[in-house]
């Protein structure tokens, strides 16, 4: 369990919150976790599953893997204790805790939900905050399904959009879907938060992993819902595009050494200048290309010439140059050359975690406050002994 002695700071400094998730919430609950809310997770005495997801620690023992990095980073921050549930005690105990939480998050099927018994704490506790998040809401047809994060991608509507015309769709990187969950989660639970303040009244909140995916496809279902205004030749589904967007104003092209993003937006004229500089503007100072009725015109014979000016190009170069005049390219990393970008590593954006012996560097705060600064406490493993819980946990009946 974290020490007594490790004092919760951050603009979230002295809110409690019972973390009942499972990896479809536990970000939402990181992120709080992060900003100083004093976090409690309660895990079975065999243990929490996801402190079996890898990749691991690198252990001496052959036959052993070490430390999760996974569950150091996703559970960061917080208090854990061993509640057995099977036995009246350790029931009593996860009530009481509740019973002193301004927040619980929880997933169905969640360890501990059904045992907490929140609808009769909210009952009691007229501030109580109760975040339930679920693969697809608490009613409707599909509110039984199971959903790990490549599927609820997919029903979603997030892996449709991915791939090229010509491959199947693709899996979104790690469990991105879930992430995105996780910040709706912890929006829910900050507004939920500020309302409880203004008006001394908690409330309980449905989110739907389902619903944040979509909530994410505004552009798809633009095309979907407007397709006669737009006419697109695609029709009202458009097809998997990889890296192209939807305007067709933005692509990743191949350059010298590298790819790069690069779209003549917001400012054609400042682009137009750059390649008749270079004397590769071809016919783009014909004016009809300014006429509105060209517009979709102008931005297929833009991109047409870029790609093969930009075949050509040094790719750190173009990047740089496009860069001094003010041209939105963006040069494409590899993840060990982000691990090394000197912008974050000017920052200070990424921290130390350390787990049991060894330490690990991963990402650190997405924001920046200027008097509740983020910062991470330590990560300590699971105090199985529950007797003492209250004791070191400090919280007391308010």
């Amino acid at each position: 369990m974290t020490k007594a002695t490790d004092q919760h700071i951050g603009s979230l400094a002295n809110v409690r919150v019972i973390d009942l998730t499972d990896e479809r919430g536990i970000y939402g609950a990181k992120l709080l976790a992060d900003l100083g809310a004093d976090v409690v997770r309660p895990e079975p005495p065999e243990g929490d599953p996801l402190r079996k997801r890898g990749p691991f620690v690198a252990s001496d023992s052959v036959d052993q893997d070490g430390a999760s990095l996974w569950h150091a980073f996703f559970a960061s921050s917080r208090r854990f204790i061993s509640l057995d549930l099977t036995v009246p005690d350790g029931v009593a105990m996860l009530q009481e805790l509740v019973a002193q939480a301004d927040i619980v998050l929880t997933c169905d099927r969640a360890f501990g939900v059904n045992e907490a018994d929140l609808e009769n704490a909210l009952r009691i506790q007229s501030k109580l905050i109760v975040i339930d998040t679920t693969s697809f809401g608490q009613d409707g047809e599909w509110a039984s399904y199971l959903a790990p994060d490549l599927v609820a991608g997919a029903l979603g509507g997030a892996v449709a959009t991915t791939g090229d015309v010509d491959t199947p769709p693709l899996k979104t990187f790690g469990e991105l879907n879930f992430m995105v969950a996780g910040a709706y989660i912890a929006i829910a639970a900050l507004a939920a938060l500020s309302h409880a303040r203004e008006t001394e009244m908690g409330q309980r909140v449905d989110v739907s992993v389902h619903e944040c995916i979509a909530s994410c496809l505004e552009q798809v279902f633009m095309f979907y819902w407007y397709d006669e205004t737009l006419a697109r030749p695609e029709g009202r589904v458009l097809p998997r595009r990889g890296s192209l967007h939807w305007s067709n104003a933005y692509a990743v092209l191949k350059a010298q050494g590298g790819s790069i993003m690069v779209t003549p937006a917001p400012d054609f004229d400042n682009q137009l200048m750059w390649l008749i500089e270079e004397n590769v503007h071809e016919d783009l100072i014909d004016p009809m290309y300014l006429e509105p009725e060209n517009a979709r015109l102008r931005v297929s014979r833009t991109m047409d010439i870029l790609q093969r000016w930009v075949s050509n190009k040094d790719v750190e170069s173009l990047f740089y140059e496009a860069q001094k005049r003010h041209a939105p390219y963006g040069w494409v990393l590899p993840v060990e050359r982000v691990a090394e970008n000197p912008q974050l590593r000017a920052r200070e954006w990424y921290v130390p975690y350390k787990i049991d012996d060894a330490e690990a560097k991963s990402t650190g705060a997405p924001y920046h406050f200027s008097r509740t600064p983020w910062h991470l406490t330590d990560y300590d493993p699971v105090d199985p002994d529950t007797t003492a819980v209250f004791e070191t946990i400090g919280w007391a009946n308010s």
